[in-house]
């Protein structure tokens, strides 16, 4: 028998982010994924550690590690086209669950228990709601790192997503954005 799922996730790395923006820096879906996880991990930590909270880091961590799974299948829509209307938005979610119930079916099936709450997580837990906000300020840090380059066409990328991200009341959120973030604005020669 033959198992697809983990080569189609390394696929990930074919995947282009930002298709409709000129990037300097070219993104795919794997090395977002890998960033959403390092911030998200971050978020969970704060939390627990600053804010009382009682987050699952592992859970957090999984999510993070599969929440673009479907894009192996579907690409990456651009989030204009993604959220242009609450019709267009469903039926994208439609297309990703789809996705991803067809790569969860190319797992054995021992794992397809193990592996399902991930790609297909709780949209409404502590630790699906920590990823998002990851991937959020992800899309946040590409801005400032192409502002940085001097590519302006990011400037309103730039303006709406920290816009969403003030209007997030977490607190490690804010911790994150007002301790950590300001810091991808730096160079090498800056970081201490």
């Amino acid at each position: 028998m033959k198992y697809d799922f983990f080569a189609y996730l390394n696929r990930l790395k074919h995947i282009k982010r930002w298709a409709l923006m000129h990037s300097l820096d070219s993104e795919n879906v794997l090395e977002h994924t890998a960033q959403v996880s390092i911030i998200a991990h971050a978020l969970a930590e704060i939390k627990n550690a600053y804010f009382g909270g009682k987050v699952d880091v592992l859970k957090v961590l999984l999510y993070s590690q599969y929440h673009e799974t479907s894009e192996v299948i579907t690409g990456d829509m651009p989030t204009p086209i993604k959220y242009m209307n609450k019709e267009i938005n469903k039926a994208y979610k439609d297309i990703e669950k789809g996705a991803s119930l067809k790569l969860l079916e190319t797992l054995p099936p021992e794992l397809y228990s193990i592996y399902e709450p991930y790609v297909l997580p709780d949209e409404n837990s502590e630790e699906y709601i920590i990823m998002k906000c990851a991937d959020k300020i992800s899309a946040y840090i590409k801005c400032v790192e192409e502002l940085k380059s001097g590519n302006t066409e990011f400037k309103k990328a730039k303006d709406t997503i920290l816009k969403d991200i003030n209007k997030i009341s977490r607190e490690e959120v804010k911790f994150f954005m007002k301790h950590v973030s300001p810091r991808f604005n730096c160079s090498l020669d800056e970081l201490e």
